[in-house]
């Protein structure tokens, strides 16, 4: 083993958030010497502490956010506090959309001094940090700026997070692990303001990419409802694809 995906939340959307019904913490990513977290939500620091595998925020390299929404990004300023050591290390980098931290922006203006470098994702951006290297492809549809990520490890990972589905998208995730945010069941309406994927379109994005391991998470209450895991059992049988239903403090190991 090079490297882990511990899941401290797979919950999201607004309702969700709010209620806790899933965790909302977001991702940590450890790859040889390097540690990343990625869309700290309600709740990250708090998982982080009480995970019964040891995870120290000071370890961290940097923070990753897909987007500037709530579910995604409100711990970003306590996760910064805390890889830093309350501000007396300066040290880490924080990888954001553009709109994430302009004018309506979700880091507080103190703590930016914290941080050694604010990089901006843009659409076919692409990053390297200590071992790990990571591409934003393409930006989704969304309503505000939004980038998924894919990671060059020892394993090919790619992660969708929040968007509408749109034709090419499966063509920038040809990964050999693919974790996708799965919101709801029911597909959306052409009118939906939310824009998510939904069952059918993760469906679709797994049968075209055909990988290794296909994870669903980031669950809103309708497929919470509906038990994931029995879903992740049906498609796995119906596609023969490894399609997995993440639960908060799962752990993929590659």
């Amino acid at each position: 083993m090079e490297g882990f995906i511990k899941f401290l939340g797979t919950g999201g959307a607004r309702f969700v958030a709010s209620r806790q019904v899933r965790s909302t913490g977001g991702l940590w990513l450890k790859y040889k010497d390097t540690n990343l977290y990625i869309d700290p939500g309600p709740g990250a620091i708090v998982k982080v502490n009480s995970s019964k595998e040891r995870l120290n925020p000071v370890d961290l390299d940097g923070i990753i956010i897909s987007h500037k929404h709530l579910d995604h990004a409100n711990d970003v300023n306590i996760m910064i506090e805390a890889m830093t050591e309350g501000g007396f290390k300066k040290r880490g980098t924080l990888f954001c959309p553009e709109d994430a931290i302009d004018g309506d922006s979700v880091l507080l203006g103190y703590v930016r001094k914290y941080l050694e470098n604010i990089t901006i994702l843009k659409e076919n951006g692409e990053y390297e940090i200590k071992d790990v290297k990571f591409k934003t492809p393409v930006r989704h549809i969304h309503p505000v700026e939004t980038y998924g990520f894919f990671f060059y490890l020892n394993k090919k990972i790619g992660i969708i997070t929040d968007s509408r589905y749109f034709e090419s998208l499966p063509s920038f995730y040809r990964a050999e692990y693919l974790i996708v945010n799965v919101l709801r069941v029911n597909p959306i309406e052409q009118t939906d303001i939310i824009e998510h994927l939904a069952l059918d379109d993760f469906i679709k994005i797994t049968r075209e990419i055909k990988p290794e391991k296909a994870i669903m998470t980031h669950f809103g209450l309708n497929m919470i409802k509906h038990k994931p895991h029995l879903i992740a059992d049906r498609l796995k049988a119906e596609t023969g694809i490894d399609v997995i239903a993440a639960y908060d403090g799962m752990k993929i190991e590659f």
